[in-house]
């Protein structure tokens, strides 16, 4: 063919090479973790918690200053009757006043209030890794079942084109006498059933990919690379990470809250104090004044002034302990059903490969074989093929239930 058409040869070279620079991009395959960087680069909620982060740092750190200052204007003696009434210059003991006033709050209540907000930067930091984690998450859960929902479909078009082939070869059958009109209309019942799981397998994938368009927008579409496989962790050293699950991350920040108020409350009792300087202007025959002052505050009555307020921020301080115990023991109670709900998957998908299937599978011949040899129907047949549809759609579903499990034990643990 080139012999004889030589001048072509370079054409469709060309031709061929272009298809193949311009087709390249739709091959390229959507890698996970660019997802995640992109699908935290466009999410409108971890923007504003990153926004929230970013306010809580910049309070802290103007928590422990010094308030601002005040300036006071005034006049100070001013006579309201005689003949000196209302004037600013003529008798000796009015003034013109300009006072400089700083108050200082004691050290132990600029410490506490720096703690506070410090602590409450971490707890909004905190926050924002456990919404990362769960976007991480959904991201995931999302991935596996476009990748499982694929993987059906693959398994229904071969049995679909399996079962194509048995629909065009019984017509002959029929016209021969060795099939029934009965036997064809039971394949064709049986493409309808095929073609139905089909339709359940796209709109379980179209959901998927709903759920991802949530987080990459047009490039949900793009094809998706494969996941690696997680890995399967022991028991014990799953309870030891366990405690670093996100959702526990914001109470030692949330302690170190209660813990700043409460001696915030107590500080108060050690007193505040202040300064003052003022500048007095008098008339022309009196000389100009310069005064200073030191206020301080005198803590009193402490049992009926702070006593209840120390006791309702202890009782805070515990609050959020009890919660944090709460926490931890409802998540381990979730470990222990997780753990044992992935060591029935275990042995339920090791069955099932190992077992179920290859005898479903062997069946499936010796039906095959005995319907060819004219020793039975083909309702049988059918029966055979079904069960090993089921097996192999159930080994899919236990595979993909394994990985959502695997999913969640992993991606919410900080390492």
């Amino acid at each position: 063919m080139i012999s004889r058409f030589p001048c072509r040869a370079p054409l469709w070279r060309a031709l061929g090479l272009a298809c193949l620079l311009v087709g390249s991009p739709a091959l390229h395959a959507l890698e996970f973790e660019e997802a995640v960087a992109l699908a935290e680069r466009q999410s409108p909620g971890l923007a504003a918690q990153a926004s929230a982060v970013a306010a809580a740092r910049h309070q802290a750190e103007g928590a422990h200053r010094l308030p601002a200052p005040r300036l006071a204007v005034g006049v100070e003696n001013l006579p309201i009757s005689g003949m000196d009434r209302w004037s600013l210059s003529r008798d000796f003991m009015t003034m013109q006043r300009l006072a400089l006033m700083q108050d200082i709050p004691n050290q132990g209540l600029r410490d506490a209030r720096r703690q506070g907000a410090q602590a409450r930067a971490e707890r909004d930091q905190a926050g924002h890794e456990l919404q990362r984690r769960q976007l991480r998450l959904e991201l995931l859960l999302a991935w596996q079942a476009v990748q499982r929902g694929e993987q059906r479909i693959a398994l229904l078009a071969e049995l679909l084109a399996e079962n194509q082939r048995l629909i065009d070869s019984l017509p002959a059958l029929v016209s021969g006498g060795t099939a029934t009109a009965a036997e064809l209309l039971m394949a064709r019942q049986e493409r309808l059933m095929l073609s139905d799981r089909d339709d359940e397998a796209r709109r379980d994938i179209a959901k998927a990919r709903a759920a991802l368009r949530r987080w990459l927008g047009e490039r949900s579409a793009e094809p998706l690379a494969a996941l690696a496989p997680l890995p399967e962790r022991d028991p014990n050293a799953l309870r030891e990470r366990w405690l670093r699950h996100v959702e526990l991350a914001a109470f030692p920040a949330m302690l170190r809250m209660a813990q700043a108020e409460l001696r915030e409350v107590d500080a108060e009792d050690r007193g505040d104090w202040s300064w003052e300087l003022a500048y007095n202007r008098r008339g022309r025959q009196w000389g100009d004044m310069v005064s200073f002052q030191l206020s301080f505050a005198l803590p009193w009555d402490r049992k009926n002034r702070l006593q209840p307020q120390l006791s309702g921020k202890q009782r805070e301080l515990e609050r959020v302990e009890q919660e944090r115990q709460e926490m931890q023991r409802r998540l381990l109670q979730s470990l222990d059903e997780q753990l044992a709900e992935q060591a029935t998957l275990t042995r339920q998908i090791e069955r099932q490969s190992q077992q179920i299937l290859p005898l479903a599978r062997q069946r499936a011949e010796l039906s095959l074989s005995s319907y060819q040899a004219g020793r039975s129907s083909l309702p049988e047949l059918l029966s055979a093929r079904a069960a090993v549809l089921e097996a192999r759609l159930r080994e899919i579903d236990l595979m993909a239930a394994q990985d959502a499990l695997r999913a969640q034990l992993e991606t919410l643990i900080l390492e």
